[in-house]
């Protein structure tokens, strides 16, 4: 078994603490490919799971970074709960939603999603929504639609409601196979308000999502690491010694690692300080340092450090593992899309704005 398929990943715990993850790890890992049983786990995980925020904001991004290292489309279906989970208590839900819930908020050209008030009051989904993970597995969803007013705003949704259909996508791609990520269709369906009109964007916790997603691909870049580590010592047990390319790029994954592992523990311990509580998303404000700005520091430089140790990694162990080894081959593949939730660039740009406003520590 690869040293990375049950090892925790550490961000600022004591290695003690982390040994109380193995066995959920263990289990995560039995269940890999087995979408059903990776949702069950991950209900389960949602029950005591930290939340963002709450004192042990660096313990839950182990937690997601450690089942990312185990199996990278196994971090992909647990983030999404977790995240679905902590959104309603933050909106004052403090009740535990039944099943597996996901949080659908992309938007696409030519795709709408509209809630208006029925009769009744009560507000209604009409339209569809694009790169909805899982949506035809899951129980419910806190999705983003556009209200009367033209804004947009979070709401609590049923997936097994009969207005709700789900497409199958044509899903080619050879990461992320278990995560198909497709196309819903609401008509008429009862939804619940999650916070008022603009709130999931503002509120700081849209920007400490964000870094929990980073978290996981952290986890992934660490499982290769892990993997290359690996390499180099059976290689060495067989009599072929690592030569000075190999451990000065072994070398260079470690202080990436070191680095980006250290930048979350210090984010974690702002988050819980109450440094980063002013706003999410909303770039309106330029007095002081926001949660966002911090977000889009952290994504891009975790995002990254991601693609670094993947060329490193694989430049050194070339095509075999890439063609003979499942779960190494798995691995990069499931990475290499699930980094392309970050925005590159267009992300760089955003916080480039905001650093021109007065949002930096230099």
């Amino acid at each position: 078994m690869s040293d990375s398929e049950a090892q925790p990943v550490r961000i600022s715990s004591e290695p003690a603490q982390l040994q109380a993850l193995e066995p959920m790890l263990e289990k995560m890992r039995e269940a890999v490919g087995d979408v059903p049983a990776l949702l069950a786990i991950a209900e389960e995980i949602g029950q005591t799971a930290p939340k963002p925020g709450e004192g042990n904001t660096a313990k839950l991004w182990e937690l997601l970074a450690s089942v990312t290292a185990v199996d990278v489309a196994s971090g992909r279906a647990l983030e999404p709960h977790l995240d679905a989970v902590a959104i309603l208590e933050q909106a004052g839900n403090h009740n535990q939603p039944e099943g597996a819930w996901g949080v659908f908020a992309a938007e696409g050209p030519g795709l709408k999603l509209e809630a208006k008030r029925d009769d009744a009051g009560n507000y209604v989904l009409n339209g569809s929504k694009p790169w909805c993970s899982l949506a035809s597995q899951l129980d419910g969803a806190v999705i983003t639609a556009h209200t009367e007013d033209n804004k947009r705003a979070a709401f609590a949704v049923h997936l097994k409601d009969p207005g709700v259909t789900c497409e199958t996508p044509q899903w080619t791609s050879r990461g992320l196979q278990e995560i198909p990520s497709g196309t819903v269709h609401f008509d008429q369906v009862l939804a619940t308000p999650v916070g008022g009109e603009g709130w999931y964007f503002t509120r700081p916790g849209f920007a400490w999502g964000g870094m929990g997603v980073a978290a996981c691909w952290l986890g992934g870049a660490v499982a290769l690491a892990r993997d290359f580590k690996t390499a180099l010592a059976k290689g060495a047990d067989n009599g072929r010694e690592p030569d000075q390319i190999a451990l000065a790029s072994l070398g260079e994954v470690d202080r990436i690692i070191t680095s980006v592992t250290g930048y979350l523990a210090q984010a974690a311990e702002r988050i819980d300080a109450g440094e980063l509580d002013s706003r999410g998303a909303d770039t309106t404000e330029t007095n002081g340092p926001s949660a966002w700005s911090e977000a889009l520091r952290i994504r891009g430089t975790v995002a990254a450090a991601v693609e670094r140790v993947q060329t490193v990694v694989t430049q050194n162990l070339g095509p075999a593992p890439l063609a003979f080894n499942e779960a190494y081959g798995k691995r990069m593949a499931d990475l290499s899309l699930y980094i392309r939730q970050h925005h590159a660039m267009r992300d760089d740009a955003q916080l480039g704005a905001l650093t021109l406003k007065g949002e930096r520590q230099w």
